[in-house]
């Protein structure tokens, strides 16, 4: 049996790749300097024990190995070919190695999909050609990969020129090789040990799902950094991260594209699809990843979260030299949502008696004393473990552990502090030397020289044991399709038809085609009314005169049909009118708009925010990935911004939440079952009446999939 038929599953190729037996460098130069020259160099350098196989037509010795004249002259199909090549000869490599059962070939040149349609043309070309040969692709485009465990550094990252990475439990995944690169410099930098390291660039093949999976399985792997421009299979890539979350492995995920200028970068850059900034956040959220900001919070979260287990931390303490930086480390624990319990007061008085001018509610303010006398600050960190029952604590020291023997002294006393209570998270912010700081940290505590820093991966150590010990959002009742969407818009009465079958909450309305007909429905439906025009051309109503509120008579009913219709025709003399609707004034309540729509990575979205004129004034919203259960529904509404305008504040009542989570859930299970033909649903806006009193849906847009596929959310105005 060949190796290409070994290479069954998906994350069996990787395996391949990272434990190479054998490899070939095609392209192979004697400069070790040069790119076609260092991954023969780092290779042997690392002593790979595999088989090498330099490939270079114009050689018969390459950096003082034997060099072979193509691939097919090789004494065996290697397990990996990584082509240094111009990228106009990888398609003949790539046959080459199909030829001979090369079951991966890591493709290092650019100048394919992210450079122009020429380039586009050729990395089809070289997908096709490996598809047919069973050959597996990493790139092109890419820097390639390595393991540092067994030294198969399959790259010609100028990184690895002045020294290899420890091998170690964090794990850097990434779609751009010089990012990719950079994070595990500065990994090596702040003591962070990597064992695999992989960039994807282009993704023609292997994507950073399929590498974050294989990851995700790995005993030896702790941390996993990921770097992600756009994902094209976002189920793929949810798998991934629900398997990184089942084993209880922390994902730190720095995803770019959130600006406008962002997303037109990254698309440039690697030919991906750059999808909606919020819909990566919804889906890193149920994944339970963390998002990173920039490489300085993805290090130190990792950093976190390699030297210490990630648990909740409900309780903070807080032990510091400064009163000024602990109300800081207060107004920041605040910020990330922790919580620092105030001390008891007897233990406050027992503290006051060691030093009677210190601060001692929590922080503890052990003030310049504890340069001279550690007391305090072992009985502070007793305390606040003790009976302050703290999960975690910090303790500020500047740069008094710059002189070895205060680092030691303050050392003892941490330690002394928290015996019997090594199950809480102990963080130190110094400014050391190196020496000391691996002191501390071979004892298992965390450094930082910042406290926002400091406090910031606490919250994300608490993030992820809460992640670990939740189970993953799972929708009570998975949806089925009554019927297919057609690929069209449909109109108001269309959709409202649609939805109200499929749970949300509506008020009879009537269609009329001439103004007698629209005077007898609001008698029958009762007055005040409000009329609309209806028609699948017209999106913004008010804006053409097609809107008329409160009509309090028959009369006036006439007269606003006949107004409505003059304006529209003027207006939009193209458009096709379906006549117009006759609706009862609801009454009064607080406005929310519902919305979803088909992501083309992870498919259907659901969206909820306050509408009427906070849509655009406040852009208040909340975003999650469909569908939804009651829980995550709930959820979603506590997160906005006004959130108490929804639970009561000032007076105000609180709403029918309930009838709001019930409209949500329906929302997202009717979007979730028409995935495959919706394109955008909206209900803008949805009326919440007072506790018990429901909801109504009073507007809605529905619209098949194909027929607009950037639909953006409709911000209208509130509609009748």
């Amino acid at each position: 049996m060949s190796t290409s038929e070994i290479v069954s599953s998906r994350t069996d190729v990787i395996n391949t790749l990272m434990n190479a037996r054998s490899i070939a460098i095609v392209g192979a130069s004697d400069d070790k300097t040069r790119i076609s020259g260092r991954p023969l160099h780092f290779l042997l350098r690392a002593e790979f024990a595999g088989n090498i196989y330099p490939v270079n037509p114009s050689r018969t010795e390459v950096q003082g190995v034997p060099c072979f004249p193509s691939i097919s002259a090789l004494p065996e199909p290697p397990d990996v070919a990584v082509l240094v090549v111009p990228a106009a000869a990888s398609v003949s490599v790539i046959r080459e190695c199909a030829s001979i059962g090369v079951p991966i070939a890591v493709v290092t040149s650019g100048g394919f999909a992210e450079a122009d349609a020429d380039g586009q043309r050729l990395q089809r070309e070289l997908v096709e050609t490996a598809r047919e040969g069973n050959v597996r692709l990493l790139g092109p485009n890419c820097l390639g990969a390595y393991n540092a465990f067994n030294g198969m550094y399959a790259t010609f990252s100028q990184t690895l020129m002045p020294a290899f990475p420890n091998p170690g439990p964090v794990a850097v995944v990434s779609q751009s090789g010089a990012y990719g690169s950079h994070l595990a410099f500065l990994a090596q930098k702040r003591n962070l040990d990597i064992g695999y390291w992989l960039t994807t660039g282009n993704e023609a093949d292997i994507d950073v799902a399929e590498a974050l999976d294989w990851l995700a399985g790995r005993s030896e792997v702790s941390v996993i950094m990921v770097y992600v421009e756009g994902v094209r299979d976002g189920s793929a890539f949810l798998r991934a991260l629900e398997r990184a979350r089942a084993n209880n492995k922390p994902v730190i995920v720095l995803k770019t594209g959130s600006s406008e200028v962002g997303a037109r970068m990254a698309g440039s850059h690697t030919g991906a699809l750059a999808g909606a900034d919020e819909v990566y956040d919804a889906a890193l959220r149920k994944g339970g990843a963390y998002r990173a900001m920039s490489i300085e919070e993805q290090l130190d979260i990792a950093y976190a979260c390699a030297r210490a287990r990630p648990r909740p931390v409900n309780r903070l303490g807080v032990v510091t030299v400064s009163g000024g930086i602990g109300a800081h480390i207060c107004d920041v624990a605040d910020a990330y949502g922790l919580m620092m319990p105030t001390l008891p007061d007897d233990v406050q008085r027992r503290l006051q008696n060691l030093v009677p001018f210190a601060s001692v509610g929590n922080p503890v303010d052990c003030t310049g004393q504890a340069l001279q006398d550690t007391t305090l600050t072992s009985e502070a960190f007793r305390a606040l473990l003790g009976p302050g029952d703290c999960d975690a604590v910090l303790g500020f020291y500047s740069t008094v552990p710059a002189a070895k023997v205060f680092a030691q002294r303050l050392q003892d006393a941490m330690e002394s502090g928290t015996a019997g209570h090594r199950q809480a998270l102990r963080v130190i912010c110094m400014v050391a030397g190196a020496e000391t700081i691996r002191e501390y940290e071979s004892h298992g505590v965390l450094v930082f020289e910042d406290p926002d820093r400091a406090v910031r991966a606490i919250a994300a150590l608490s993030h992820f044991g809460r992640v670990f010990d939740t189970t993953a959002e799972v929708p009570d009742v998975l949806p089925v399709a009554a019927s297919t969407l057609e690929s069209r818009p449909y109109n108001e009465v269309e959709a409202k038809r649609i939805l109200r079958a499929a749970g949300v909450p509506m008020q009879r309305e009537i269609v009329a085609h001439t103004a007698d007909e629209a005077a007898a429905a609001a008698e029958e439906l009762g007055l005040p009314v409000a009329l609309k025009i209806v028609s699948t051309h017209i999106a913004h109503k008010s804006d053409i005169g097609g809107v008329a509120l409160g009509l309090v008579d028959s009369d006036s009913v006439r007269t606003a049909y006949r107004l409505i219709m003059e304006s529209v025709h003027a207006a939009r003399p193209d458009a096709v009118i379906d006549g117009v609707l006759v609706a009862p004034m609801a009454a009064p309540g607080t406005e929310l708009i519902i919305g979803a729509k088909i992501d083309p990575a992870f498919g259907p979205v659901i969206m909820v925010g306050l509408g009427g004129v906070y849509v655009e004034t406040l852009s208040d919203v909340v975003v999650r990935l469909a569908p939804l259960d009651h829980h995550s529904a709930k959820a979603m509404l506590s997160e906005l911004n006004g959130v108490s305008l929804l639970t009561g504040s000032r007076g105000r009542e609180p709403v029918d939440l309930d009838a709001v989570v019930d409209c949500l859930v329906a929302v997202s299970k009717f979007a979730a079952a028409h995935r495959d033909d919706l394109s955008v649903v909206e209900i803008n806006p949805v009326v919440v009446y007072p506790a018990g009193k429901g909801a109504l849906a009073l507007d809605a847009v529905l619209i098949g999939a194909e027929e607009s596929a950037s639909v953006e959310w409709d911000n209208e105005e509130s509609r009748a």
